[in-house]
This record gives structure tokens, C-alpha cells and sequence, in this order.
């Protein structure tokens, strides 16, 4: 179990105020107005870990303490996109997802800024004064343990300490999160889900790793053998877990089963486009054109090329009694 220290029964009440509240979005500082000052943390929060959520917690019991809004400023797109422009980067969080989390965990305000030519070259000591005073008025400012800012990373928490003192805000640095005296971050979180080690990545989140989508027509190749499956079409910057087999949770009209999950490009009938497709245990509806979600549980097994059809059907067979025998 991990703790992030924090006062629960003082900010308890607050907290309960906060699932009631709806989190405002912004992707330009000018729309933002608010009388009170603000409780914020930076950086891209790509999967909203326990790393992320531990400075979250941080900020909602600063904010219950101090009479302070609490705010999250992040970037949309990833500055990776603009570094390194043909880099094949795949994130943990759609837009959506990423949005979704931060109203569930609490936060009243998120700030979508676009990582432009104007705004990459602003010093850190210029972000600080022109952003995060002028602008949004912060009075409590949370950084996460290795996090710098800023034109050629000249932004970092010796620098917040020293401009804290002329321009009146508090800065806290957070320590890193170990699970299994490993430091949690989007990068290895990234990496297990492309080992297929699903269960140490759920582990890191804090929650199941879940892909979302529309169900659409594929070649229907799997209703010949007795396993009709859900094509799903997801978004191109969404990160797939390792090509192969794996134990999921399927969330579909209002209602939830049980599901194996197949990526990869189904190199037994000689497939070659990468695809993700979801048999559903119990269920026999059209789905087409239906947004579903999928949470990954366990991994059955890497991707397979079988020697027949038949030798398929028996792997089908096995990896549906592992899934009907799994402990949701």
C-alpha cells in the first residue's frame, strides 16, 4: 500500500465537495478568471500514475488549507511532437481520458496549453512571472522530484525557491513514488506495457490500463471458428500493450463482461495490419459503430503464428476457460 502522507481528516470535507464539482477546462490562460489564487502543479502527466496522484492529494489538501482553487497545467500535444516531430511516440491517456481523470481526482481547473514557438522559448524565470503569477495568479506551486521547465530546462526548483521569496508563493517538490523500490513514471509504465506486464503497469497506475473506441467491420474471420470478435478503432496516439492475447473487462452499452483481447495482425490467416479485436464472453449483439472500452487484467500470451486453424481454435478454447476462471 502506498501512502503520500497527507492529512485526510482535515481535507476530508473538501474532498467530498469535490466529487460534486466539475472540472473547467481551458486551452487558452486569457478565458481563465477566477477570484480565488491558485494550488498548481506542471508537467505532461501522461497516465495520471500514483506518482501524479500522490502531488494531486498534495494539492487538494494545500488548497482545503489555504482557501485555494487547486489547477493542473499540462500540454496538449506532447512536446515530443514538437522536438522530435517524426519520433513514433505513443501516449497512456487520450485527451479524454486524461481529462476524466483529473475531474474524478478532484482538480477544479486544467489547463491545455499547446507547446508553441512562442511559448518553448520563454525562460523559466519568465514562465513563472508571465504565466504562472500574471496570469494565474498561484500562491502554491507543486513540482514532481525531476521536473524542470522552461527554455533549455532553465526552470528547476532551486529557481521557484528563489523567485517564491520576491513574487510571494509557496513551492513544494514532491518526492518519487517506489513500487518495489522502483521509481514510478509514464516512461516505465510505457515499457511494461510494451513487455505485456500488464499487472505491474496497473500496479504503477494506480487503476486498469484501458483502451476505448468504435467497433468496426473487419474481415469476420472469427465467427467462422465460433469466436466473433469486436474490431475496435483507436486513436493513433493511444499506446497498445505488446502484440498478443490478454484477459480484459469489456464496458459496452451501460453494461460490463468479461473479454480475451487480441493485438496483433492475426498472422495465422496471414494478416498484416495491426488490430485490435475483443471476443466478449456471454454477449451475441450488434455492436458496430458502438464506442466500447476494454480494461486490460492479465496477459494470456504473446502472439502466436499456429500451424492450423484447428491448433487456434484449441489456443481460443484454453485462453476462454482462463478467462472464464479469472478473478475480476
Amino acid at each position: 500500500m502506498i501512502h503520500c502522507y497527507i492529512d485526510r481528516l482535515l481535507h476530508y470535507k473538501y474532498i467530498c465537495t469535490q466529487i460534486f464539482s466539475v472540472l473547467k477546462v481551458f486551452k487558452n490562460f486569457n478565458d481563465y478568471s477566477s477570484q480565488k489564487p491558485l494550488a498548481l502543479s506542471l508537467g505532461m502527466f501522461d497516465g495520471v500514475h500514483l506518482g501524479h496522484k500522490c502531488i494531486i492529494d498534495e494539492l487538494i489538501k494545500v488548497g482545503a488549507e489555504n482557501n485555494l482553487e487547486t489547477a493542473i497545467l499540462t500540454f496538449w500535444p506532447h512536446p515530443r511532437f514538437v522536438f522530435n516531430p517524426n519520433e513514433d511516440l505513443k501516449l497512456l491517456n487520450t485527451l479524454e481520458e486524461k481529462t476524466v481523470l483529473m475531474e474524478k481526482y478532484g482538480i477544479n481547473n486544467l489547463f491545455l496549453k499547446e507547446f508553441d514557438e512562442e511559448f518553448r522559448n520563454l525562460t523559466g524565470e519568465e514562465f513563472v512571472r508571465q504565466i504562472l503569477i500574471d496570469k494565474l495568479n498561484v500562491k502554491y506551486l507543486i513540482i514532481g522530484y525531476d521536473h524542470s521547465f522552461g527554455k533549455n530546462k532553465s526552470g528547476n526548483f532551486e529557481l521557484l525557491q528563489t523567485l517564491s521569496k520576491e513574487l510571494d508563493f509557496d513551492v513544494e517538490q514532491m518526492e518519487a513514488i517506489n513500487i518495489h523500490e522502483n521509481n514510478v513514471s509514464s516512461t516505465k509504465i510505457r515499457n511494461a506495457l510494451l513487455a505485456g506486464k500488464i499487472k505491474e503497469a496497473n500496479e504503477m497506475l494506480g487503476y486498469f490500463y484501458s483502451v476505448s473506441g468504435t467497433v468496426t467491420h473487419g474481415k469476420k474471420i472469427g465467427r467462422t471458428i465460433g469466436y466473433p470478435t469486436a474490431n475496435i478503432s483507436t486513436e493513433s496516439i493511444k499506446l497498445l500493450p505488446q502484440k498478443g492475447a490478454y484477459i480484459v473487462e469489456v464496458f459496452v452499452k451501460g453494461q460490463q463482461y468479461k473479454g480475451m483481447l487480441s493485438v496483433g495482425t492475426n498472422p495465422t490467416v496471414n494478416g498484416e495490419s495491426l488490430t485490435v479485436e475483443v471476443y466478449i464472453l456471454d454477449f451475441n449483439e450488434d455492436i458496430y459503430d458502438e464506442k466500447i472500452m476494454v480494461k486490460f487484467r492479465d496477459h494470456l500470451h504473446e502472439e502466436i503464428k499456429f500451424e492450423s486453424l484447428e491448433k487456434l481454435i484449441e489456443r481460443l478454447d484454453e485462453d476462454k476457460r482462463l478467462t472464464e476462471e479469472f478473478n475480476f
